[in-house]
């Protein structure tokens, strides 16, 4: 029982490694010859995870081959743009100006609720509001709008914007994260303490605080989040919170998903 546990053990830490240097993929994210690795990796460990009576090199050498055939085939991939088309396929335009294109759907061996649901996922729920719609080689669909029907930006109203700060976390659960702060060279833990003294808050009682530039994101485990300048001393003139009032419950409803026919409503 011991050796089967250890068996266990040694390949999923095995695969697990394997995987994890193949590439942070999600696995809807994944290139078809990509997924194929994936599930013949897994498959391969399982006979010898499951059968004490094979060796267990049986199941590390497989996959320690199949992981040099993904690094080979991701740098031949990245050397010649023809391999890496007949390797992964090429993006294809799915709808054109609002038009679906039957001729594509039948090429994918797609249905009109396929193209409907991929384009639901993207934010659109009609064609039409779509200028180009591009199926990827993973499997995604990425959307153009059209114009008129794209967000409004600052751009658009000639509103002036300050760049944006990459937020850090610098304090999760209690937890002071000096690494990240290194990477900050305005900040220092000292400011840190000392804007936390300022709202009488130790740093256990944080949840999690980020800094962006100079712009904080406060979340205590107790009490509302704030949100401040760094140097502030007054933290009810210069933070922001948000108290949530509770709210009756409404009325049941359900909906359901348009169809060819409408949508229905049932109460």
């Amino acid at each position: 029982m011991l050796n089967l546990f250890l068996r266990c053990l040694i390949l999923y830490s095995f695969l697990l490694i394997a995987m994890r240097l193949m590439g942070k993929r999600q696995l809807g994210e994944l290139q078809p010859f990509e997924l194929a690795i994936t599930l013949v990796a897994s498959d391969l460990v399982c006979i010898p995870m499951a059968d004490a009576s094979i060796p267990i090199i049986y199941g590390l050498i497989p996959v320690f081959t199949l992981f040099l055939v993904h690094i080979i085939t991701t740098k031949l991939a990245t050397k010649s743009v023809r391999f890496r088309k007949f390797l992964n396929g090429k993006p294809v335009v799915l709808i054109e100006k609002g038009n679906i294109l039957p001729s594509v759907m039948k090429e994918l061996n797609m249905t009109v609720d396929d193209v409907m649901e991929a384009l639901r996922g993207t934010g659109y729920f009609n064609p039409s509001e779509v200028e180009y719609a591009i199926l990827e080689t993973n499997g995604s669909l990425t959307v153009m709008p059209k114009s008129e029907n794209r967000p409004c930006t600052p751009q658009d109203l000639n509103i002036a914007t300050t760049p944006a700060a990459l937020p850090v976390t610098v304090i999760m659960e209690g937890d002071y994260i000096g690494d990240n702060v290194a990477k900050i060279p305005y900040v220092t833990k000292e400011r840190v303490m000392k804007f936390l003294d300022n709202r009488n808050l130790k740093e256990k009682d944080v949840l999690l605080l980020l800094v962006a530039g100079e712009d904080v994101f406060l979340q205590p485990y107790t009490g509302e989040f704030l949100t401040a300048t760094l140097d502030s001393d007054d933290a009810a003139e210069t933070s922001v919170s948000v108290h949530l009032e509770p709210q009756k419950a409404a009325d049941k409803q359900r909906y359901d998903l348009p169809d060819d026919a409408g949508v229905d409503e049932e109460r």
